[in-house]
């Protein structure tokens, strides 16, 4: 039988402290005992609407979410479930109808990109594009992608400038994008304490945002920015939202979590081109299949002048630098 309203009411409270707190998965656990109770009355069938304990189901669906495992060790069955749940809570908590995918790497499939040195001419529509795209805080401004204007005859971003607010191009200078290179022997996997990063077989490097808890220690192994972490809820305009999703991607992001650029995984998964790629007016971003041998970008390594930034690293970035 179903408490009295004021039970609801507190056991309601109770739970949103409870999520609201920070906490790391190993905190949380140690915690598990003391509220099995609620958790099985929450997972039993009919749990919807008030629920069996009159719980709202927003914060049920919350609780489902606190609870569920690592997306890589999760069953076909409940990725489904995940994601129809976090599909509900799109519209309850924001009023939105978003589509989330759990579309994985497509066989014969290994992505690469290569960056064309001569044509860029740092108008960052490339940035702008980004941040539409994978549904970026709008507050701080986040930016997975980063354009240096170096001087001709210098090489080395460091000595770049990443900030610049002036007219663009500038005579004697180049223009230098950089972000996530998707390395082939990634340091910032190897630096999770949590495994929530890992390498796809399609060579995209994801981050399961619902298991990192914020330590930063994969964007001090990178060596090449392509880490960031996230200060704030995701504010974006409703009617700016991009609702075609991916788990791994450009969802709604939680604060204090790392994120990065994912080639645009809701994209490219489907054969599209990342946002960037497209919307680059000169043409100086190459996307595409590495075991292709019709594809652009194997043109591009076996026809062009290609490096690649700190090879000596033995990173294996499958992000290529070429010149006309």
């Amino acid at each position: 039988m179903a408490g009295s309203n004021h039970e609801h009411k507190e056991i309601d409270k109770f739970i949103d402290r409870f999520l609201s707190r920070k906490s790391n998965r190993r905190s949380f656990l140690q915690g598990i005992a003391k509220t099995a109770v609620i958790g099985t009355a929450l997972s039993a069938p009919g749990c919807s609407g008030d629920g069996i304990l009159g719980i709202k189901e927003e914060t049920a669906l919350a609780w489902g979410e606190y609870f569920k495992g690592n997306y890589r060790l999760m069953t076909h069955t409940e990725r489904n479930t995940t994601i129809q749940r976090l599909e509900r809570l799109a519209r309850l908590r924001d009023g939105v109808d978003v589509q989330i995918s759990s579309r994985g790497p497509r066989e014969q499939v290994l992505f690469g990109y290569a960056f064309n040195l001569t044509r860029c001419e740092g108008f960052m529509n490339c940035v702008a594009a980004c941040e539409k795209e994978n549904n970026m805080d709008r507050i701080s401004k986040t930016q997975y992608i980063r354009t240096f204007e170096l001087e001709h005859g210098k090489m080395s971003v460091e000595a770049g400038n990443g900030k610049y607010f002036h007219e663009v191009p500038v005579e004697g200078h180049f223009y230098m994008g950089v972000q996530c290179f998707h390395c082939e022997n990634p340091p910032c996997v190897k630096a999770c304490p949590t495994q929530a990063t890992w390498q796809e077989k399609d060579g995209i490097v994801v981050v399961d945002y619902d298991w990192c808890i914020g330590c930063r220690y994969c964007l001090a192994a990178c060596p090449y920015w392509g880490r960031r972490f996230n200060w704030n809820e995701p504010s974006v305009p409703k009617e700016e939202l991009t609702r075609k999703q991916h788990y791994l991607g450009n969802r709604k992001r939680k604060k204090g979590v790392m994120e990065k650029c994912t080639f645009c995984i809701q994209r490219t998964r489907e054969g599209r081109l990342p946002a960037c790629a497209e919307a680059c007016p000169t043409g100086s971003r190459v996307f595409g299949n590495l075991l292709d041998p019709k594809s652009e970008i194997r043109f591009v390594l076996e026809n062009k002048k290609v490096f690649r930034m700190k090879e000596d690293l033995g990173t294996e970035p499958k992000y290529w630098y070429f010149i006309d």
